[in-house]
């Protein structure tokens, strides 16, 4: 049972409305933020109208606004719009969504003023336009609205989407566009695409920056603006209406065999049945070998196979992506449609490959996170120098997994992260070096043999006295 301090609305009840009152109060003194919430709160507890009135002002306020918003302001503006955009929901939609939709549609019209004067590098911006979406479809659904106008609405809304506020606004819309809606929608952008291109006259073209290739205008990127809306949008309006062959006609022959489109292609082939289809545009893709995987290409062509009653070669393309990507996921996978105990012999084969992979990190976070903890400390203790110390990333977790069973394996990867952190002078990394060596004497205690390994004071007397003048490192060192 929490508390009776403990900060939860229920325990705030005892001190009632008056007394809430005035504490809101001193902490909205000074903080613009809470008294906007304040104010919302207020205008929505006298009527959704209020609450729309107060929303619509706020809303200008934002748009008229031009100061520039960088990362370390930014969370204002974040909690300013999420704010706004709950409010439209919660205040305004539950009563009357119709008009809440026309506020999420004139919220979702802030996304350009905004980003012309924000810093969104870490994507929050983003992020809250792409709930607005969800919160668009949520609304249409529950207002009712006319299909042809939520098209149209649609329609101006996607040839605004310069910064991508309105991705998979077709999809969040499906449902309140019907057949209808997106029959309309499509009929539209088809008319688009057939309008003539504008080419103004060479003289009144704008350049508006330079590229390898010569001057760039501002009619080029306009145009390949309108292709690209186009494009997408005939896209995603053929997956919503479940047009297969209409999807796929968006992309050009050569397109098609980009690995990651023809797994996109293949996985709807094969929802509609056409498994064949599906497997024959997934190895039409110029594959390869990459080095890196292409898991989305790899598990359309295995499931393409499944479907086509191929289990032995589904099987072995699961082993494959095991072996060349060291891949957990394919190999329990396989495992797992192995009958009794041919899949312990499969397993014991594949840890085996694994112990012997040639990319030491990789093979070891494998048996860490599998787990085998026995293999992994085997492989530590066979191969300490292959243990990189700057990626402290990998070993902490490693080192905390074997440090129960395996005391020696762990200390090896702690002593790794320490030396890297003295040898190359990251001091930023000082307070963590300070706490491995301590965990490091801790495991000691543990360890009944070193063996071939240097024992806990010879470490630490061997870093003492390399590393004497680090005296910022050992004033941590307790």
């Amino acid at each position: 049972m929490a508390p009776k301090n403990a900060l939860n609305a229920q325990n705030l009840e005892v001190l009632g409305a008056k007394r809430l009152a005035e504490l809101l109060i001193e902490i909205s003194d000074g903080d613009a933020a809470v008294k906007r919430r304040l104010r919302l709160a207020l205008a929505g507890a006298q009527s959704p109208a209020e609450a729309a009135r107060a929303i619509r002002k706020r809303i200008a306020a934002i748009s008229r606004s031009r100061a520039f918003v960088d990362w370390q302001n930014r969370r204002a503006l974040v909690e300013d719009l999420q704010t706004q955009r709950r409010a439209i929901v919660e205040h305004v939609g539950t009563a009357d969504p119709k008009e809440a939709l026309g506020l999420m549609w004139s919220f979702m019209g802030l996304a350009a003023s905004v980003f012309d004067r924000c810093d969104d590098s870490s994507g929050t911006v983003i992020g809250i336009f792409h709930d607005g979406v969800n919160d668009l479809g949520r609304l249409a659904e529950t207002a009712g609205c006319n299909p042809v106008e939520l098209a149209d609405s649609a329609y101006q809304a996607l040839l605004d989407n310069r910064y991508g506020q309105f991705d998979h606004l077709i999809a969040a819309l499906r449902a309140s566009l019907g057949d209808a809606g997106l029959k309309h929608l499509k009929q539209r952008f088809i008319a688009l695409s057939k309008e003539p291109i504008k080419r103004p006259k060479e003289h009144e073209r704008r350049k508006i920056g330079w590229s390898s290739s010569g001057s760039i205008y501002e009619d080029e990127i306009e145009n390949r603006h309108r292709a690209s809306v186009i494009h997408l949008a005939l896209r995603d309006i053929a997956d919503a209406q479940g047009d297969i062959d209409a999807f796929m006609a968006q992309y050009d022959a050569r397109t098609r065999k980009v690995p990651k489109i023809a797994a996109e292609i293949s996985r709807r082939l094969l929802a509609a049945g056409r498994a064949e289809e599906a497997l024959q545009i997934v190895e039409a893709a110029e594959h390869g070998r990459p080095s890196w995987p292409e898991f989305e290409w790899e598990d359309a062509r295995i499931d393409a196979l499944d479907a086509l009653g191929r289990g032995e070669d589904a099987q072995a393309a699961r082993w494959s992506c095991f072996e060349r990507f060291l891949s957990d996921r394919h190999l329990r996978d396989h495992l797992k449609r192995l009958p009794d105990f041919d899949d312990v012999e499969a397993e014991t084969k594949a840890l085996d490959y694994v112990e012997g992979h040639k990319d030491f990190l990789h093979a070891l976070w494998f048996l860490t996170s599998w787990p085998a903890l026995d293999r992994a400390a085997k492989l530590v203790l066979q191969r300490p120098k292959d243990l990189d110390g700057n990626r402290y990333e990998l070993l902490t977790p490693v080192a905390e997994a074997l440090a129960g069973k395996h005391p020696l394996a762990a200390t090896l990867a702690l002593r790794a992260m320490i030396e890297f952190a003295l040898d190359h002078a990251r001091s930023s990394r000082y307070k963590h070096a300070a706490r491995h060596l301590l965990e490091c004497a801790s495991l000691a205690t543990n360890i009944g043999d070193f063996g071939k390994y240097e024992t806990h004071e010879s470490f630490l007397a061997r870093i003492r006295g390399n590393h004497a003048k680090k005296t910022s490192f050992w004033s941590l060192v307790t």
